[in-house]
């Protein structure tokens, strides 16, 4: 009884949820489905008169071309989808490194590149991609080796080993439902994903006790759920499996958990009042099977208390869940190609399929009239007045042109780029400039991925980790950020930048190895990491040899510097040692002129009378006197100059 009631209040807000669904989206979608995979459907005719049944590929290219850009953006560094910000008193860096790879790993194991590329191409088809993180323990058999004492051998073989593994799994709109007030995951009061999975998937939950074992009886087909494209489906051996996360009323939860004690009849009287009802929620999970059969229902096992869904919008539309995705963007422009091209080719087929107008009462009595080569057509009478052959004018090619301006259109709407259309691109003009809107558009959309996606699937895988695989993944707050890099288009145009740059600088300049690295790094190169160290090491060999021709440099110059200090020195030593000789024959001269005066003055006089002799004498005493006052005020004066030469060097000196 307490199941049936759980099962009954929750199916009946399943059900308004699903009808409001399917009432607004749900044939939108699955026209914007055929219109990608270029299926036609007798709902898509355009007029009655319609006989064409062709698709054309433009609004197709715009999705892909769109779901290349994002993902390209989120793998343009190959599994590097994030890092991990580690704390700033934390200088062991060791355990971040080891984080990443241990995340990565398991990311690379359980195809987490193909899900997200998944989820991306649905909302560009959608609006809305959604995805699914689910948890799955496993034994891996690994190789290892045991020590045998007993015989000293080693045993080599295998040993088991839990292995706890996050799973994301892309998740269609058609099979989704939300709350339809909600927002966001987080401000809904529960989600749920409903499809048709295999019964032997179902038997193998309830054998690890995962499901209850309760009773599944047939369900009836529903479209809805399977791909659109279907015409006849499956029925058998498949259960239809409804998982609500969520909130539930705790009453009906406790009931559950307590049923073999609980007296419920008591409780069949109906809830009018809004807190009665839906003031005493709790977070639970609860699986339903085929509509009617309760499989799983309990609190939250999560320690974080989050639901394991995730969606972001490939366009946002402000203050709603469901967004706005490419192919509702070139829809429009879409039908209006389907309808020139079809309307071409019907016309095309009166104008070129030969037809015959004939007098039927002319005609042989039982005959099938057709037209073949070489084929003999009988008549009564005249064939030429009984048979004539005509056509409906000439097919207009304007069709063809009309349908190319409305691609234009298409592309100009979904933000995507042709490649022939590169060619209109304005002379002489930076195809960056003629890009920008576009890039912005992506950009956008790889915003909202990082934010809404991205990074709280990383969260939501961390969490599982630290609760379901502690040994491995150690508790605590770490924080994620997004290492998402340029798109195809966007890279493109910076590698264009980057070589038009490296065209106006010389070989020698310092800023052509850093360029050059920009450019490594944004290619797809399956070597570009063995050329990223060979440019690296190129770089420090040049680095290096630069610095010693500048110490060599450096050297020479304080050689040629010492040598000319030394010569410097020399010199005044050489200056210095002739001024000390002047001084020393400075102070020697007033002696030898001296004895050179006493020597004159003592010969060469007169030997007639003493006076005559010592006028002469005295005479020549006077003249001697004023030589000797001139010969010190000479050497006086060159004393001076010495003394300033000497200055001069010791100042120098200093």
């Amino acid at each position: 009884m307490a199941q049936k009631k759980l099962v009954s209040w929750l199916l009946g807000s399943l059900e308004e949820w699903r009808d409001h669904r399917d009432q607004n989206y749900l044939e939108d979608w699955k026209e914007y489905e055929r219109l990608w995979r270029g299926e036609w459907a007798s709902q898509d005719r355009l007029r009655d008169s319609e006989r064409s049944r062709i698709t054309s590929p433009a609004l197709q290219q715009a999705i892909e071309n769109h779901t290349a850009e994002i993902e390209e953006a989120v793998f343009g560094q190959g599994d590097h989808l994030f890092d991990i910000e580690d704390d700033m008193k934390d200088k062991q860096k060791a355990d971040i490194d080891y984080l990443k790879s241990y995340m990565k790993e398991c990311f690379k194991k359980n195809k987490i590149r193909k899900a997200v590329g998944d989820i991306v191409l649905m909302a560009s088809i959608y609006g809305t991609g959604i995805g699914e993180v689910l948890l799955k323990k496993t034994k891996e058999l690994v190789p290892a080796q045991q020590d045998m004492p007993e015989v000293d051998s080693i045993a080599i073989g295998t040993k088991e080993q839990d292995k706890v593994n996050v799973i994301l799994k892309p998740i269609s709109p058609q099979n989704f439902l939300i709350e339809p007030t909600a927002t966001s995951i987080e401000d809904a009061m529960g989600v749920a994903i409903e499809e048709f999975v295999s019964t032997h998937k179902v038997a193998e939950q309830i054998k690890q006790g995962t499901y209850n074992d309760v009773p599944l009886y047939n369900t009836t087909p529903d479209h809805d759920l399977e791909d659109s494209w279907i015409d006849e489906e499956y029925n058998e051996n498949k259960v239809k499996i409804i998982r609500y996360y969520g909130l539930v009323p705790e009453r009906y939860l406790d009931d559950v958990e307590e049923e073999e004690t609980i007296d419920l009849f008591d409780k069949d009287e109906e809830i009018s009042d809004i807190m009665e009802e839906y003031g005493d929620l709790v977070e639970a999970v609860v699986v339903i099977g085929n509509d009617q059969a309760l499989l799983k229902a309990s609190r939250s096992p999560y320690m974080m208390k989050d639901r394991p869904i995730l969606a972001y919008q490939d366009d946002t539309i402000p203050n709603r869940f469901w967004g706005r995705g490419v192919a509702e963007k070139g829809y429009n422009m879409q039908k209006a190609i389907d309808a020139q091209l079809r309307s071409h080719l019907d016309a095309l087929a009166l104008t070129t399929v030969p037809m015959m107008g004939m007098d039927a009462t002319r005609l042989p009595r039982g005959s099938r009239f057709e037209i073949k080569p070489g084929k003999s057509v009988l008549t009564n009478g005249n064939p030429s007045e009984i048979l004539m052959p005509f056509k409906f004018g000439a097919t207009d090619g304007s069709n063809i042109s009309t349908a190319q301006a409305f691609e234009n259109m298409l592309l100009q709407a979904t933000g995507t780029l042709d490649t022939a259309n590169m060619k209109t691109a304005p002379a002489g003009g930076e195809l960056s400039v003629t890009l920008s809107g576009i890039l912005k558009k992506n950009k956008r959309t790889l915003v909202n991925f990082q934010d809404q996606f991205l990074i709280p699937f990383i969260e939501k895988a961390a969490w599982r980790f630290m609760q379901f695989d502690p040994e491995n993944f150690p508790v605590q707050d770490w924080k994620f950020m997004p290492s998402s890099t340029l798109g195809m288009l966007a890279r493109e145009v910076e590698q264009m930048q980057f070589i038009n740059l490296l065209k106006t600088l010389g070989p020698n300049s310092p800023v052509v190895p850093i360029l050059l690295q920009g450019i490594i790094e944004n290619s797809n190169l399956g070597n570009k990491q063995q050329i990223m160290q060979m440019l690296m090491q190129s770089s420090q060999q040049q680095a290096q040899q630069k610095a010693q021709e500048q110490q060599m440099q450096t050297q020479m110059l304080m050689q040629t510097t010492q040598a000319s200090n030394t010569k410097t020195m020399s010199e005044a030593k050489e200056r210095e040692a002739l001024a000390n000789k002047h001084m020393v024959e400075a102070q020697v001269e007033p002696q030898v002129a001296q004895a050179k005066l006493m020597s004159a003055l003592s010969t060469n006089l007169p030997n007639n009378n003493d006076d005559e002799t010592s006028k002469e004498f005295d005479r020549r005493v006077k003249i001697a006197e004023l030589m000797l006052k001139e010969e010190t005020l000479n050497m006086k004066k060159d004393d001076m100059e010495d003394n300033k030469e000497i200055v001069k060097l010791q100042m120098q000196k200093k």
